[in-house]
């Protein structure tokens, strides 16, 4: 299932990210070892839409770190223009609030770039979703665009 967000009624403040930890872009020479992370923890499908978002000018992907570690990463216009993802936080430290806000991340950057909406495709958490962004279901919407994927 697909998911809608309005981002012009998104809020002002993202949530905030742990003291110890920083929300960012990859800056250039971080793009192959981001990529490889990707594919590591979450599979060649993600690291493949990742390597998208990192292509993108500017780069529509944003990562959260603690020191030197990667935890998380979230990407926009990465599958098709308007959809925010994939997201993936390490399993150790989900609940702490780092998926939510590297999706806020996403979605302010696409308000930003002017978009009135944002698509969150395959969701296989929509409760997230609804909570983190308020988005709703779209009828019909499975398998949307994933359903003629070269396997």
């Amino acid at each position: 299932m697909d998911m809608l967000m309005k981002l012009y009624t998104l809020g002002d403040v993202p949530p905030p990210v742990p003291a110890a930890m920083r929300l960012r872009k990859p800056l250039g020479p971080e793009h192959d070892g981001a990529l490889g992370w990707v594919e590591a923890h979450f599979g060649a499908r993600w690291r493949s839409e990742a390597g998208v978002a990192l292509a993108n000018r500017p780069v529509s992907m944003f990562i959260v770190q603690h020191r030197a570690e990667l935890l998380g990463f979230a990407c926009f216009d990465a599958t098709a223009r308007g959809f925010v993802g994939p997201i993936g936080v390490l399993d150790g430290v989900r609940g702490k609030g780092l998926g939510a806000a590297l999706l806020y991340a996403c979605l302010h950057d696409m308000r930003a770039a002017g978009y009135g909406y944002a698509v969150a495709g395959h969701v296989g958490a929509p409760g997230f979703f609804r909570r983190v962004a308020g988005a709703i279901e779209i009828p019909d919407s499975t398998p949307g665009l994933y359903g003629t994927l070269l396997r």
